[in-house]
């Protein structure tokens, strides 16, 4: 089984329980829908066991509003409890970050994770 890299997952974790605190964001799939097809949303993040359905719905429409994305490691039982929540969340959009910078955060752990899953790719074509 592979290992999680809990540093990203705290440090995201972190952040948005700073966002619920001090900033604006909906929870769950019709809210998020409602605010990506309003146009108000900043950023989303969805679970990793949200079905595929729901997920790329989501991701269509995040590419026609043009918002950023962060798929989200942990179960929707997980990110509910990031959030402080004591439900399950498979979800969420956020409007507005207040103190957190969790909107350059999420761009940098997408990057690092596209560049280790790069170089995992080159060295199982290595291996062949």
């Amino acid at each position: 089984m592979p290992k999680k890299n809990k540093g990203s997952s705290e440090n995201i974790n972190s952040k948005l329980s700073l966002v619920m605190k001090s900033g604006k964001c909906y929870l769950g799939y019709k809210q998020t829908l409602k605010g990506l097809r309003q146009g108000n949303v900043k950023m989303v993040i969805i679970s990793s066991n949200c079905p595929s359905l729901r997920k790329s719905e989501l991701e269509y429409y995040c590419m026609l509003a043009k918002t950023e994305i962060y798929h989200y490691t942990g179960t929707n039982v997980e990110l509910g409890t990031a959030c402080g929540r004591y439900h399950r969340v498979s979800s969420l959009a956020i409007t507005d970050p207040g103190d957190s910078d969790i909107l350059t955060a999420g761009q940098q752990i997408t990057k690092t994770q596209t560049f280790a899953q790069n170089i995992s790719n080159q060295e199982m074509q290595k291996k062949k």
